[in-house]
């Protein structure tokens, strides 16, 4: 099922309440209020709360423009089946780099948190744009703007710092987002790519828009029909009170037609200085303060003409079309500066007006005002070009294509839980691998602890519980990693290929008569579009004997710097270690104990390590070594003569290996996960599961014959070196990424 089909099911209604649209999504069985700032955007104020695809960091106070570049942006990939949400920067928090593939900084000023959280995003191997749409990231730009040229000292010091903040949190992304030919171009020597996304109109433009055109059918209907020429509106639709100079431009040619023409009215929205050559006209003009986006529609609607004079410049250049786009949706033909944008988008004659000089903008207006069937034929050409080229929904594809490929292949792992275990461990050696390979990797947890990160080598890796956070994002390779984890992994919708690291034989990690030996059954036959992958020649088997799976393999490895070697002295007191958990049957502790509870107490000291499942009353045990950080396992082991381990079930039996490669020696009962690497009498003994006395004569002969220890920790030694995980690297990455 195609992502934007759960997201339509999602949404319950939409309400609309100051300019806002509030979506109501039931995700999990429960309601959560999401706020967006779009009709069909979804706009999570606590973004944390969701994995998505993107992420828009908003840097600007402005409204405008930050509509057009995060509200619309978002629109249009959502148009594009991607997902985003979007935080103010100062609202920003390093944890939710856990939670997004990508990142668009929009007009966003450096600060440390920035900083921390572009650095953070690169060390993830996420990708980090930077969205502008003006020249607003180098002085040498903005000291080109008369208004910005003439502020108060004090004043241009604030703004140009401003300016060069935004300059250096370009410069730390990957590449730039923009809106025009000639930004891309002045970017470019900042960043090492960019890419252009043109301005485009959202849904509720044209929803409003349409409303306005239907307005002035009926208008027009209801009117009597004159020949006579009543009046003519100009409109100047101001973006800020920067543009002085570009009305300044045209002031000549508007005094000549206003004299000229008395029908002829002046309408200025926005933030305009009023030339003192137009209080003459005072009657004649119409004066509007900003009004809410949503209200811009009519007054565009309301005027005939409309005014958009750019001074030549490269800031000026570097603008977009939005002020031809907002009037060619309501059917209002622009007469406009031939500049950057407005000369690539707009064909003279045929969607819009463009004049060069003074002379040029005189007779161009003439012609529209005395024309307006002309008027009207260009504007229903420039109308229909808008909606077909110019709206969110057309244009979402092509940048949500984009966006995706600069994704950098994600992979997530989905753990049961962050307790530690020998699995988990295998896992979150591969995923610091995989990431130091230039991978995103993340770890979704299915249990209910809150931490962010799990740490592997001195790496972090970013952690997504999935109990607190709706997935909404799309997935390169996801990875079950036990029975209970293939659920998510067969049935989300966006996981591109799926996984099945199989570790064990699951179905047996629970006494018969239990449901739970049917539901781990069952994954071994889940599905043809899962790949079976495994760390176990014994699993590789019993997946082709008893499932007809073909699974890849590739083998288990050892931190060999980690667990590194300690000559025992085996003349004094021997030091038994006992592992594993005492509530799993298959672990089969109680035998290692029946086992240790056979020696002399005066000659052997029990140590005992574990991370679930504390003594039974019958185990004898002088040191208790419960849940010990992983980092400290390597010590204890080095501390040890020999290790005694009696599990009936194991996909790849860790701690023999971590026993021989500090010296020590391995007493064990074989099994499918350790008689791929351990041979009788060469690197351990074995001895007959459920023969006590055997394993007890194994542990003496250990002690009385000398040559044969040497040989045991000799031939470990080596098959420890062989099992270095830096030797597995190759193979790892090709069982993920076929490299």
């Amino acid at each position: 099922m195609m992502k934007v089909y759960e997201l339509a099911r999602k949404t319950i209604r939409s309400l609309y309440q100051d300019g806002l649209a509030t979506t109501f999504v039931k995700i999990k069985n429960h309601k959560k209020m999401i706020k967006t700032n779009n009709i069909n955007t979804i706009d999570i104020p606590e973004a944390e709360k969701y994995y998505m695809d993107v992420l828009f960091i908003n840097g600007c106070y402005l409204p405008h423009p930050s509509r057009y570049r995060v509200s619309h942006q978002r629109e249009q990939i959502l148009a594009g089946n991607m997902t985003s949400s979007q935080i103010f920067y100062k609202d920003i928090k390093l944890e939710l780099v856990n939670q997004y593939r990508m990142f668009i900084f929009y007009r966003c000023p450096y600060t440390e948190d920035v900083g921390a959280f572009i650095n953070l995003a690169k060390k993830y191997n996420k990708k980090v744009y930077f969205d502008v749409d003006d020249l607003v990231i180098d002085t040498k730009y903005t000291d080109t703007i008369s208004y910005v040229a003439n502020m108060p000292r004090q004043d241009k010091l604030i703004y140009d710092n401003g300016v060069k903040l935004m300059g250096i949190t370009l410069g730390m992304c990957d590449g730039a987002i923009t809106t025009t030919e000639a930004l891309a171009n002045e970017l470019k020597q900042y960043v090492p790519e960019v890419y252009i996304n043109r301005n485009v109109v959202s849904e509720r433009m044209v929803e409003l828009s349409e409303k306005v055109l239907a307005d002035k059918k009926e208008l027009e209907k209801n009117e009597i029909k004159k020949k006579a020429i009543e009046k003519v509106i100009l409109g100047y639709f101001s973006g800020s009170i920067t543009h002085n100079a570009d009305f300044q431009m045209i002031l000549p040619a508007i005094i000549k037609i206003m004299t000229k023409y008395s029908f002829v009215k002046l309408s200025i929205v926005g933030e305009l200085d009023l030339p003192q050559e137009l209080k003459k006209f005072k009657k004649r003009i119409i004066i509007n303060k900003f009004v809410n986006w949503e209200k811009l529609p009519e007054l565009i609607g309301s005027v005939d003409i409309n005014l958009v004079p750019l001074e030549q410049s490269v800031f000026n250049a570097a603008k977009s079309e939005n002020k031809w786009t907002e009037a060619s949706l309501v059917k209002v033909v622009t007469v406009a500066s031939k500049v950057g944008a407005l000369e690539r988008m707009i064909k003279h004659g045929e969607t819009g007006i463009l004049c060069e000089n003074n002379e040029e903008w005189f007779t161009q207006l003439e012609q529209m005002i005395l024309n307006p069937e002309r008027r009207k034929v260009i504007a229903e050409r420039a109308y229909r070009y808008v909606l077909e080229n110019c709206t969110t929904i057309q244009t979402g594809c092509r940048f949500a294509q984009w966006l995706q490929s600069r994704f950098t292949p994600n992979l997530v792992f989905v753990l049961p839980t962050q307790q530690i275990s020998g699995g988990s461990h295998v896992v979150l050696k591969h995923c610091t691998i995989l990431m130091k390979n230039g991978i995103d990797v993340t770890i979704f947890n299915e249990g209910y602890e809150k931490e962010k990160y799990l740490k592997k080598d001195d790496i972090m890796i970013p952690v997504v519980n999935k109990n607190y956070i709706g997935i909404l994002g799309s997935i390169d390779k996801a990875v079950a990693t036990l029975w209970s984890t293939v659920n998510f992994v067969i049935s989300y919708p966006n996981i591109k290929q799926s996984f099945y690291l199989v570790q064990n034989y699951e179905t047996d990690f629970y006494k018969n008569g239990q449901w739970f030996r049917f539901m781990a059954n069952q994954t071994y036959n889940a599905c043809t579009n899962i790949k079976y992958i495994t760390i176990s020649l014994w699993c590789k088997q019993w997946l082709m004997d008893k499932y007809n799976k073909i699974a890849d393999y590739v083998p288990n490895g050892l931190d060999i710097q980690r667990f590194f070697y300690k000559k025992r002295n085996f003349n004094g007191k021997i030091r038994i270690l006992v592992e594993g958990n005492s509530n799993d049957y298959y672990k089969n502790v109680d035998e290692s104990f029946e086992i240790v509870n056979q020696l002399d107490k005066n000659n052997f000291e029990i140590w005992y390590m574990t991370y679930e499942g504390k003594p039974k009353e019958n185990y004898r045990v002088d040191k208790l070594l419960l849940k010990i950080p992983y980092e400290e396992v390597p010590q204890v082991y080095s501390q040890c003569h020999i290790l005694i381990k009696s599990s009936k079930l194991e996909s790849f039996s860790y701690p023999p290996l971590e026993m021989m490669a500090t010296g020590g020696i391995a007493v064990v009962a074989p099994n499918g996960g350790n008689v791929e690497y351990l041979v009788d009498r060469k690197n351990c003994l074995f001895y007959e599961p459920g023969n006590i006395q055997d394993a007890v004569e194994k542990i003496n002969e250990i002690l009385d014959n000398e040559n044969l220890r040497n040989e045991l920790i000799r031939n470990g030694l080596r098959t420890a070196e062989q099992r270095d995980w830096r030797l597995l690297t190759k193979q790892i990455l090709k069982l993920y990424i076929n490299y």
